[in-house]
């Protein structure tokens, strides 16, 4: 009732509805290195796609963010079948000057199951597994910072009532946009750099938390694009700008969706199960950062003092460290809004590729029983070595390539992915890295500034 509703007031606004036979439906998924892809087919036959969906040859897994591809072991042979998922769909219609934004999310499939290489299949196969072995899931919220350009936006103070009313416009129709992709909105803020901002939207349980954040940050592009800017999730704008991250609050939570990450009686309030999910994120988060922060402009935004992280470490609202424990300031609700925050992660990994990297760490941190890591109080890179040492606190990787070789080195975290998903991937990032092997660094920010 409420699509056709939205079709009907529409149409009373001269713009197109449902059924306007002109309308395209955007059958849509994410990449290795997290864009996301489409084709188009008329809204007549999107019904027709629910089963069936449309061909893609699987060499399009080796795209780099740019017009480049890197070697991959399909050439021209053989296509998956990009297959809606209905859950997913999503139709914005508030623009006067555009037709409606409507699009599906799908499933990369071949011989009728998730394809070896498909991101969103891979979640699924972390998931699983985490629920068969715990019979717990996770709930998870990404928060999304980019940076608008464009429109001949000034210089704007950051954190400022000004930096919001300059753009009003914007993030009015970015919050009408968000309420009708239903998508959890919670905030819209101004952030710390300049022109900078910041949209938070609650969790989602399993494989929809992945699917909420791609819905909201394309809908975060839709909307500036309507109104002459361009917004851009790209880790860092500049070398020496402010940097976006894509930080991931998440919980465990049983079948009933109730959330089994907080004990009250426990240090820091962390539930066992939590204690040892969260001891096996540091304890593999070198080996598998090349998975959440996977271009080489990533490492140019972690780091000491970055207020992203510098290493794998653990503490309660602590911002330096790879997972911070985020307590509630209301006792009343910290049973249900007791979270933790992944720090280290940025826009351009897949947001599938992020949680089931997070999955697969937590569960092994479950299954080899790891005591919680050390709480610190205060930056890491303000211990000594030796107290770092001393605590456990190993460094994180500073290039992509550097992330990369960890990551094969480690069995444990090379076999988290199917080995032709490993092999293209690490394909992929080889490329990455050769195409800016010479680039200054304010050469290699603007082109992913302009990709993201």
């Amino acid at each position: 009732m409420a699509r056709r509703a939205r079709a009907a007031t529409a149409a009373k606004k001269g713009r197109p509805g449902a059924g306007d036979p002109g309308e395209i439906v955007l059958l849509v998924w994410t990449d290795y290195v997290g864009i996301t892809r489409c084709r188009g087919v008329p809204v007549a036959q999107f019904k027709d796609r629910h089963a069936t969906g449309l061909g893609w040859a699987v060499a399009g897994q080796a795209l780099t963010p740019f017009e480049d591809i890197a070697d991959n072991p399909w050439g021209p042979m053989t296509e998956v079948r990009q297959t809606p998922v209905l859950a997913t769909e999503t139709r914005i219609a508030i623009w006067d000057d555009a037709p409606a934004f409507h699009f599906a999310l799908c499933d990369s499939m071949l011989a009728g199951r998730n394809w070896d290489c498909c991101v969103r299949g891979l979640l699924k196969d972390a998931l699983a597994d985490l629920e068969s072995e715990t019979g717990l899931s996770l709930a998870a919220a990404f928060e999304h910072e980019f940076l608008l350009s464009g429109n001949n936006l000034p210089w704007i103070v950051p954190f400022s009532v000004e930096q919001m009313r300059m753009v009003a416009p914007f993030t009015s129709d970015l919050t009408r946009a968000l309420l009708i992709a239903d998508v959890g909105l919670e905030t819209v803020e101004p952030e710390y750099g300049v022109r900078q901002y910041e949209i938070s939207c609650g969790p989602a349980i399993g494989v929809a938390a992945a699917d909420r954040c791609v819905i909201t940050r394309e809908v975060i592009r839709e909307t500036a694009r309507r109104l002459g800017f361009r917004a851009s999730f790209t880790p860092k704008p500049t070398p020496t700008s402010v940097g976006n991250g894509a930080h991931v609050h998440f919980s465990l939570v049983d079948a009933k969706g109730v959330n089994r990450t907080f004990d009250a009686g426990q240090p820091a309030q962390i539930s066992i199960a939590a204690q040892r999910f969260a001891a096996g994120v540091v304890r593999y988060m070198p080996e598998f950062c090349a998975l959440v922060a996977p271009s080489p402009v990533s490492y140019l935004r972690l780091g000491p003092h970055h207020w992203s992280c510098g290493y794998a470490a653990f503490g309660v609202q602590n911002r330096e460290a790879t997972i911070r424990a985020c307590p509630s300031p209301d006792p009343a609700k910290s049973a249900k809004a007791f979270n933790l925050e992944l720090r280290p992660p940025d826009a351009t990994a897949s947001p599938y590729m992020v949680l089931a990297a997070l999955v697969r760490a937590g569960l092994e941190g479950i299954r080899q029983k790891l005591p919680l890591p050390a709480m610190l109080d205060r930056d890491p890179a303000d211990y000594s070595q030796s107290e770092r040492a001393a605590l456990g606190v190993r460094p994180l990787p500073s290039s992509l390539g550097e992330a990369l070789d960890l990551m094969l080195a480690s069995k444990t975290v090379s076999s988290w992915l199917p080995d032709v998903m490993r092999d293209s991937y690490v394909a992929v990032k080889r490329k990455e890295i050769e195409m800016f092997a010479e680039a200054t660094p304010e050469a290699m920010c603007q082109r992913y500034h302009d990709a993201y």
